[in-house]
């Protein structure tokens, strides 16, 4: 059950509060504190039901904090899919499943990406993501999603991806 202070916020409060912990504590703390509130407002089911059903866009933007450039993204994936490995640069982000089940891959680092370069990775662990489930990926942690059908995720990364280079990484 979700702790009582987090039942019946909107996306606003949600964003204040994570907006909050950064800046309190920048890194990996920070982070940590964020992801534990996602999993809570994953489990509320007025906040999924507002937020995150009526999300129709793979990639749909909810908010992008003004002072650290994080953005709380909802996604909604349809039917299966298996992705390649893969990190998010310089940035870090938290994978929070809404509604489905998301197998997640982590790996090792074998050999370095670069921008002519596949990096080589190395398979560690795989594990679900359920709903109400929310993971930290620190700047380089290698992972990898699949699914067997539909999800919706909240994802919040610590700078907006779609304006970021990044490299490819090949399992070995």
């Amino acid at each position: 059950m979700g702790n009582m202070e987090t039942v019946g916020l909107t996306l606003e409060q949600f964003a204040a509060k994570c907006h909050d912990f950064i800046k309190a504590e920048p890194g990996p703390a920070g982070r940590k504190k964020v992801c534990g509130l996602l999993s809570q407002v994953l489990a509320d089911e007025q906040f999924v039901a507002k937020y995150v059903d009526p999300n129709k866009d793979e990639r749909h933007k909810l908010y992008e904090d003004p002072e650290f450039g994080f953005v709380i993204l909802a996604h909604n994936y349809e039917g299966p899919k298996v992705s390649d490995p893969h990190d998010h640069a310089h940035s870090w982000a938290i994978y929070g499943q809404a509604r489905g089940e998301t197998d997640m891959n982590d790996w090792s680092l074998v050999s370095a990406a670069g921008p002519d370069k596949t990096g080589k990775v190395k398979h560690v662990r795989t594990y679900k993501l359920t709903p109400g489930v929310a993971h930290l990926y620190n700047e380089g942690d290698l992972h990898s999603p699949s699914r067997d059908a539909s999800t919706k995720l909240i994802r919040i990364e610590g700078t907006d991806m779609t304006k970021v280079k990044r490299f490819k990484f090949e399992a070995v």
